[in-house]
């Protein structure tokens, strides 16, 4: 592997390995955590470093690891000088935060929780910023909701904290589920998800009938993250967050990732009037709204909450201007904002921890007592200010410049409002940068604190001194400093576009200086103009009282939840699973009929050949037992179930007949195992209620309506079969797999090979269901497990039932105990032999779960949970990581997800042992079959032992089981 495809891999899995290390860590180890997560933090810094020269010279690096490459589905990881940037940020910040996070954490706080979060929050944006394919970056934005989601609702005692996560995480990934069918719209135009391909397909995207569609998607993911009017209203309510997570996420991660992504995909979407009205207006309501509202939050991290929004609309609405200065300008003041208000929210942490509260009524002269502190936030608020030579002044002059002289098409009234609207949200930005500063470092001294304020420890201040210092030295000298970063960054987003910029302190007496100029007297002014009103301690936005963003999305969800689910339920829901399979069962035949009414159904030119007497014989059995299964069900469970079990062993039968020894041998495992388990839970159904009169009519009207279902689905699902049997296909699937299975799957079982090699992706998603369903079973029935001494018995009553079991069980139990090493031999053997003759994982499994169902019924639940000491869940979990496992083994190699290897191993006067890394795999579907069938045993045998000792006997109506 090169050494930037393993610097790039290191930058994105580190941070993984870091948050699961930092998760087994014990809670007292406070220092340990905080130097893993600094250290993975400067290592991953580190590899973005290491990178730059080659980003820097004009090189995109590029590390792919095949996964599914015929769907164009590759795991890419690509690195240009907007990336790199990106990362910088993250990584920079990140190890800062770490370092914050050390002091500010309280000892009782479970750390180890903290940290492992941080640093997967970290890993999922170094994905998202250096994804080189569409689909990945959905993935790790998807993964960037859910660590916020845990890191915002860190403090789970806090009903805020839990709220305000759920909002984050209900707005974003709606947001992301509408980025994600924006992509796949995206990639259908292109032709690939590849961003390469992308990005050098503007013009094709935006001439494309689909482009409106695509757009408006993709903008609404966007738009969600960065908290853009009308989802602005999550972020504020996110600041129940602990201080290091709000001033990582809201400076320089979570809400900069609709930034990136609107600023990545600029060159394919932007350029339009739907870009610039959909963009544009958005970015200048935010800009507006969140700047008006956060003077008037009392809560210092509320006040940078809205500021977060006001500025983000300002990047917002300079993507949106269509200019490619205008895109400097945001990419510029992305990475200003992300020092300042980094600097500005670990401020408002720091004073919150020192004095007790963050009100800013409360407040008052902590220059006196915080000197330090004092002046790296009055720096940090000015820059936030925009006033001259620090960060913010130059990017504020930039927007300045390009609301001045922006345009797109026509001259629009949008056009006109930019330098007013400009002016007033720069007027505002002046006004709350004072009241932040103001309030809470000037005026007199106050002993209306929770604490005695003073200064943090040392190291807890460095981490907002060195962003300051940031501000400053970029405000003074921006060409020499983020100068060479900024130019990289950009061109690499506009290519031979980018524009002649200059990123001079002065550029003359001229009219964005004067705006500039009269926004710092405007902010002042109106500073002092309310400074009555906010000193009162009113609560709320004058104007905007009646809209409140959470109180619209709790109606909304209020809405959802209660009023339109509960209108779903009583329409369409039923306690009964007859009518939910009869439902499932009638939109299944019309949407087949809808499929094929274009095409219509006809049989193939393959004649039928006769029919073989002894198969017809075995089908009319099979028809007998399904007919009778059907009857039965009304009068008698039990016979019915031994009905269906006859239905499974004629289909068992057929598939011998047909020389599919690999099903046979399955569908007769399968049915042993339901058998049984439907057995176990037959007992408790609940009481057939007899109907007379009217009602009996009525059932007899819903048996033949059900019939008559059945009869239509079974006639059309015959007729299907029938009519692709008598197609034949010189080059159908099947012989590409029986020419391939052993060339490259190395076995001569060509079912088995195709499970797990040719279609392994799809196995591993099946027994993910099989273990999601046996959960499921278990989690459903623990309601009904008995407490322990609901069910204890007492020592001699057990010795009695004990003893009047082995009277009539001994010699059974005895056989069936024997039997168990035996079974599990055979397990063993199926699962050997399964890449070359039948058998395999899945079939493996089965059996040795019929071994522990003969344990269970010598020796109860009780016996094969405590002699045997079966833990399904663990079976279950190694059988899914060593599965998945081997398909990332492939990964390392450079060869696609779950790509097999085979060799054979000379074992001298043994002979060649066939050694295929498929066999791993299948052990993987063994184990997890195993499990999840032994847990739903677990968990229908303590019913059935709750049933019999703690509750009341069931009757049950004459001749029913």
């Amino acid at each position: 592997m090169p050494s930037h495809d393993l610097f790039l891999a290191t930058a994105v899995a580190l941070p993984f390995l870091g948050a699961l290390i930092a998760a087994l860590l014990p809670s007292n180890a406070r220092n340990l955590e905080a130097w893993l997560a600094g250290g993975v933090a400067l290592a991953v810094l580190l590899m973005v470093w290491l990178c730059y020269p080659a980003v820097a010279a004009g090189q995109v690096l590029r590390t792919e690891i095949p996964w599914v490459p015929t769907l164009g589905l590759d795991l890419v990881l690509r690195m240009d000088g907007f990336a790199s940037v990106f990362a910088a940020m993250v990584a920079g910040i990140g190890f800062l935060v770490v370092l914050y996070a050390r002091y500010y954490m309280a000892p009782e706080d479970p750390v180890p929780r903290f940290f492992a979060f941080l640093l997967a929050f970290m890993g999922a944006m170094m994905g998202l910023v250096l994804s080189g394919n569409l689909i990945q970056l959905v993935f790790f934005w998807e993964l960037t909701s859910l660590f916020s989601f845990l890191l915002i609702g860190y403090w789970q005692h806090s009903a805020a904290a839990r709220d305000g996560a759920r909002m984050a995480l209900t707005v974003t990934a709606t947001g992301g589920l509408a980025l994600f069918a924006g992509v796949l719209v995206l990639g259908h135009i292109v032709g690939s998800y590849d961003l390469d391909r992308v990005l050098a397909s503007g013009d094709r995207v935006r001439e494309h009938p689909l482009y409106l569609l695509a757009l408006g998607l993709i903008l609404a993911g966007a738009l969600t993250k960065s908290a853009q009017f009308p989802f602005h209203f999550w972020l504020p309510q996110a600041m129940a967050a602990p201080t290091p997570v709000s001033a990582y996420l809201h400076s320089a991660t979570l809400v900069k990732a609709g930034i990136f992504l609107m600023a990545r995909l600029w060159p394919v979407l932007a350029g339009t009037d739907a870009w610039f009205w959909t963009v544009g207006t958005a970015g200048l309501a935010t800009l507006l709204l969140g700047a008006y509202v956060a003077i008037f939050q009392h809560d210092m991290k509320g006040l940078l909450a809205y500021s977060t929004i006001s500025h983000l609309g300002l990047i917002t609405l300079l993507l949106g201007l269509n200019s490619e200065l205008a895109m400097v300008a945001a990419i510029f003041h992305t990475l200003n904002h992300a020092t300042f208000k980094a600097s500005l929210f670990m401020a408002a942490g720091i004073i919150d921890h020192e004095t007790g509260t963050r009100d800013i009524r409360r407040l008052s002269g902590l220059n006196r007592s915080m000197p330090f502190t004092a002046r790296l936030a009055l720096v940090a608020a000015a820059a936030m200010a925009g006033v001259p030579l620090l960060n913010g002044f130059i990017s504020k002059e930039m927007f300045f410049t390009e609301a001045l002289t922006a345009t797109t098409g026509t001259f629009t009234l949008l056009h006109a409002a930019l330098p007013i609207a400009a002016t007033i949200a720069s007027i505002f930005a002046v006004t709350y940068s004072l009241r932040f500063v103001h309030g809470a470092f000037f005026g007199p001294d106050t002993d209306a604190l929770p604490k005695t304020p003073h200064e943090p420890p040392q190291w807890m201040r460095v981490p907002v001194e060195v962003l300051v210092f940031g501000c400053m030295v970029v405000g003074i000298l921006p060409a020499a400093t983020i100068g060479p970063f900024l130019d990289v960054a950009v061109r690499s987003v506009l290519g031979g576009a980018t524009p002649e910029y200059s990123l001079a302190v002065w550029h003359g007496f001229n009219l964005p200086l004067i705006m500039s100029l009269g926004a710092l007297a405007g902010g002042v002014l109106l500073y002092l103009l309310l400074q009555r009103h906010l000193n009162a301690g009113v609560e709320g936005t004058p104007l905007l009282e009646r809209w409140d963003g959470r109180r619209i999305f709790d109606d909304v969800m209020v809405f959802l939840s209660w009023r339109f689910a509960r209108t779903l339920e009583r329409l369409l829901g039923t306690r009964r699973l007859q009518m939910q399979l009869r439902l499932l069962v009638i939109l299944g035949f019309v949407a087949a009929a809808w499929a094929l009414s274009p095409h219509g159904l006809r049989p193939g030119p393959v004649a039928m050949t006769g029919i073989d007497p002894a198969i017809a014989i075995i089908w009319a059995v099979g028809a007998a037992c399904a007919i009778g299964a059907a009857y039965q069900a009304k009068y008698h469970r039990l016979a019915a179930l031994i009905l269906l079990g006859g239905v499974g062993l004629v289909t068992c039968m057929t598939f011998i007949w047909f020389s599919a020894p690999d099903l046979a041998l399955t569908q007769l495992l399968v049915e042993v195992v339901t058998t049984v388990l439907l057995l176990l839970g037959l007992r408790w159904l609940p009481r057939r209620i007899e109907s007379r009169g009217a009602g009996d009519l009525r059932a007899r009207l819903r048996r033949w309506r059900d019939i008559i279902i059945a009869a239509v689905a079974g006639a059309g699902l015959s007729a299907l079969s029938y009519a692709t049997m008598t197609r034949a296909s010189p080059d159908g699937i099947s012989r590409f797999f029986l020419e391939r299975a052993y060339s490259e799957g190395g076995g001569t079982n060509v079912v088995n090979v195709i499970l797990v090699d040719f279609r392994g992706f799809d196995t591993l998603g099946e027994i993910v269901v099989v273990g999601v369903v046996a959960l499921t079973v278990f989690a459903l029935l623990r309601r009904f497990r008995p407490a322990r001494e609901s069910i204890e018995v007492p020592e001699q009553q057990r010795d009695e039932e004990g003893s009047r079991d082995g009277d009539w069980l001994m010699i059974p139990a005895v056989i069936m105990r024997l039997l168990f090493p035996a079974i599990g031999v055979i397990a063993i053997y199926l699962l050997l032999r399964g890449h070359d003759l039948p058998g395999g994982g899945f079939v493996a499994g089965l059996t040795f779960s019929v071994a522990i169902i003969l344990q269970y019924m010598a020796g109860g639940a009780r016996w094969v949970e405590d002699r045997l000491r079966v833990h399904p869940l663990r079976w279950m979990a190694a059988g899914l990581l060593l599965a998945a496992g081997t398909g990332i083994g492939a990964a390392v190699f450079g060869r696609p997800f779950l790509t097999s290897f085979f060799a054979y191993a000379d074992l001298g006067w043994l002979g060649k042992l066939p050694m295929a890394s498929a066999m791993a795999f299948d052990i993987g579907v063994f184990a997890l079959v195993f499990g999840a069938t032994v847990l739903i045993l677990i968990a229908i045998a303590h019913q059935s032992v709750r049933s019999q000792r703690a509750a009341p006997r069931l009757e049950q109506p004459a001749g029913d089981a």
